[in-house]
């Protein structure tokens, strides 16, 4: 039984050996034929690759031989460079040469065309001759020699200004209005000094080039209507000779009205003191100077008292006192009528003196609120500008001022009325002390 069991096992294992060595031999086999095709295809590869060597050499003769073309080239183009450099600087020193001083006369033509295109931006000529036969801006601005053409031009235009500027000429511009609507004028020109209308002065704009109205025309301003109207070879006119530029420093100085409006609600009221303290005064002098004529009639008649006026009165008072009365109230009775007509007499006087003191006080009134308007305004914006602190100080000057402009007229006829008053009591005095005079005298003959 085992030795059955051995020769099985052995014809197993005899047929397994069999059956490796086969596939050994395919393998085999197979590795062969693998070798045999990797060396066919490095062949072809090695052939293939002379054959692109040969290419790539026949490339590169290619590129050498461009690149070696390029460097000739490159040496040709610097010597030509070179060669031109030498024949410009040949040709600039020639040109030099032959400029000579026309180098000189062409920085001259910039120059002068620059200044005079300056100067005819802010002249009045513009607005009558706007185009100029030279173009200014182009010769100030040129990089070369100016033509025979163009400096021609440019002398014409020179003396074009010359002529011009002292011509009085008439012509009708468009002027623009206080509206700010432009509008067409008859408009005379003063040289370059000023424009005229029948209205009054011009001003010139040099920004818009225009003519334009002015807000506020000047105080001289009836001169230039009748410098138009006239037909006189001379004829007196002002003429402001900076071009407009005092005439508009002047117009923007404030006038009697906007100066009055700086002093606010105090320089009002001092205002108002002043007119009624005047017209107070004025009233008062007429009613004197009235009792007066009358009071001077009543002296040449005192014999005839009447009752529209106080020596009048007085006399009545006299003669209707008894014969034998007593002298101390003969005295009291005569005072009595003379200071019955003392009120009439210096009626007003204290109001016109206590506006006369009043005004100052409210002038330093103004003074102190200008100040306090000042520092608020330093606190508020700083000290930068000075237009904005101007406001509280023209307040704080205008004020005083006023007060003084109003105190100064009211004393002087606060003076004036008491004067005359003080005269009319001395009058009625004197005559009061005559008749108790009269009437003792007559008591000691009785």
């Amino acid at each position: 039984m085992k030795a059955m069991f051995i020769a099985i096992a052995a014809m197993f294992l005899g047929a397994f050996a069999h059956a490796d060595e086969a596939r050994l031999q395919q393998l085999l086999q197979q590795t062969v034929d693998y070798q045999s095709n990797e060396a066919q295809l490095d062949k072809a590869r090695q052939a293939a690759f002379r054959s692109d060597l040969a290419e790539q050499q026949r490339l590169l003769q290619q590129a050498q031989a461009k690149l070696a073309a390029e460097r000739q080239r490159a040496n040709e183009l610097k010597q030509a460079f070179d060669d031109n450099e030498i024949a410009l600087t040949e040709k600039e020193e020639a040109l030099r040469m032959q400029v000579g001083n026309l180098g000189e006369m062409f920085g001259v033509v910039r120059q002068v065309a620059n200044d005079l295109q300056t100067v005819l931006d802010d002249s009045l000529t513009k607005v009558e001759v706007p185009e100029r036969r030279a173009d200014l801006a182009i010769l100030a601005e040129a990089k070369e020699l100016p033509d025979l053409q163009q400096l021609q031009n440019l002398w014409h235009t020179l003396l074009q200004e010359m002529t011009i500027n002292g011509q009085i000429s008439a012509f009708n511009a468009e002027v623009i209005g206080v509206d700010g609507k432009p509008v067409a004028r008859d408009v005379v020109r003063i040289g370059t000094f000023n424009a005229l209308t029948s209205d009054g002065y011009l001003a010139y704009d040099s920004e818009l080039q225009q003519l334009r109205e002015l807000v506020r025309q000047p105080a001289v301003a009836e001169q230039a209507a009748s410098y138009l109207a006239s037909s006189a070879a001379v004829a007196p006119l002002a003429l402001d000779p900076s071009r407009g530029a005092l005439l508009t420093m002047t117009l923007d100085s404030p006038d009697l009205a906007e100066r009055i409006e700086q002093g606010a609600e105090v320089g009002y009221i001092i205002i108002a003191l002043g007119i009624i303290g005047l017209l107070l005064a004025g009233w008062r002098l007429l009613v004197l100077l009235s009792v007066g004529s009358k009071l001077a009639r009543q002296q040449k008649q005192p014999d005839q008292p009447s009752e529209d006026n106080p020596l009048g009165r007085i006399l009545t008072v006299h003669q209707n006192l008894p014969h034998n009365i007593d002298s101390e109230v003969l005295e009291a009775r005569m005072d009595e009528a003379v200071l019955r007509e003392l009120p009439a007499l210096e009626r007003g006087q204290s109001i016109i003196k206590l506006f006369a003191g009043i005004a100052p006080l409210l002038g330093l009134l103004g003074t102190v609120t200008g100040m306090i308007a000042t520092f608020q305004a330093i606190t508020n914006f700083g000290t930068g500008d000075p237009k904005l602190m101007a406001a509280g100080i023209s307040q704080a000057l205008i004020t005083t001022v006023l007060g003084l402009i109003v105190a100064i007229p009211l004393l002087l006829a606060h003076n004036w009325v008491a004067s005359r008053s003080k005269r009319l009591i001395q009058v009625l005095d004197e005559q009061s002390a005559g008749l108790m005079a009269e009437v003792l005298e007559r008591q000691g003959r009785g």
